[in-house]
């Protein structure tokens, strides 16, 4: 592996390709073990055996009770960096095990409140209650402790000014990007995993529902596959999102590139949408969770938003609503019947 990294060339493809015939033998310590090493440093031997004990679990998963399978890297570095404060905290008050931590130990190292008190109170059960369960501590001081759960974020309006720049912009995919997040709200992992037979009949298909597409979608779509034609003709990338690095390969695209390429969240601009759609509607649940595929709690999150001083009153809902003219809320409302006409503005 290392002799592949002085090879003037794209390495990923050729992993691709000794991986797909068997002869990958990758030798590389994967990032996260180093950054986990940084992490530990200056715990007690004890402490960090047990720490790097928990590590491993949540990397490699178990078999043994507690059953667990691999976590996602995302969540590893989340759960250990909320978890890291309290221990050092406990090393440096002289304690070389975990097994000297009490529950008195554990209130005291918890944030007071909010989101940061939930999740350090995660972090710290998952790592007691493999201890306990490996008989490597006496007790779970975890155990009984309430901490509630993690703060929501009410969702409020976003500036368009970006967005509608994207929505026209020269570059047919950050255009197509934008369409599909404006009108129809998609994830960010949505997008990432559109193919090109997810869209036809003038409908996107989703696992979860179909989406009549709003003209000016089809319309930015058409241009993208144009453009996708011309540039990587060749490709055999099912997925309707390519980009220079993908198109020789078969996998999707990163959520780093949507973003990037949209020039903002894509998640920031489906809660604007979804939150339009709650004030055209009067935050009426059902209709958010059909349409963008909500669950009920989900929904509630953005019905409750009407209430924020920010949208209170009907200047405040008319400020808002010009904005989003371009968008499809009209057709939001009315999409299971038929197809939208073209909209002000695009």
């Amino acid at each position: 592996m290392a002799a592949l990294g002085q090879i003037p060339i794209a390495v990923q493809p050729v992993l691709d390709i000794l991986a797909a015939a068997g002869m990958l033998h990758d030798d590389r310590e994967p990032p996260v073990v180093a950054w986990f090493s940084r992490q530990a440093e200056g715990l007690p031997d004890q402490m960090a055996a047990e720490l790097r004990n928990w590590f491993d679990v949540l990397r490699l998963g178990s078999t043994t009770p507690p059953r667990s399978r691999p976590r996602p890297v995302v969540t590893i570095r989340l759960r250990i960096s909320y978890a890291m404060p309290a221990l050092r905290a406990w090393a440096a008050a002289g304690h070389e095990s975990l097994q000297e931590i009490t529950r008195g130990h554990v209130n005291q190292a918890l944030p007071p409140q909010g989101t940061d008190r939930s999740l350090t109170a995660q972090a710290l059960r998952s790592l007691f209650r493999l201890l306990k369960a490996r008989r490597m501590v006496f007790t779970n001081p975890t155990t009984h402790i309430r901490v509630g759960r993690p703060e929501t974020r009410t969702p409020l309006p976003l500036n368009v000014t970006v967005l509608r720049q994207a929505l026209t912009s020269d570059d047919p995919a950050c255009a197509v990007i934008a369409a599909f997040t404006s009108f129809h709200a998609l994830r960010n992992g949505q997008l990432r995993a559109l193919l090109l037979t997810d869209v036809r009949d003038g409908r996107l298909h989703l696992d979860d529902r179909t989406i009549l597409l709003a003209r000016p979608v089809r319309d930015r779509i058409t241009a993208w596959l144009d453009y996708r034609a011309i540039r990587w003709p060749n490709t055999a990338n099912p997925h309707l999102l390519v980009n220079t690095q993908t198109a020789v390969r078969t996998g999707p695209v990163s959520h780093w590139w949507i973003n990037q390429t949209l020039g903002l969240a894509a998640q920031a601009v489906r809660e604007d949408r979804i939150l339009d759609e709650a004030i055209a509607t009067g935050g009426d649940v059902r209709r958010l969770c059909d349409l963008f595929g909500l669950s009920v709690k989900g929904a509630w999150r953005y019905a409750a938003a009407l209430g924020h001083p920010t949208l209170i009153g009907d200047e405040a809902v008319k400020r808002h609503r010009p904005v989003h003219d371009h968008l499809a809320v009209s057709h939001a409302r009315d999409s299971h019947c038929a197809p939208p006409e073209d909209l002000p503005g695009l």
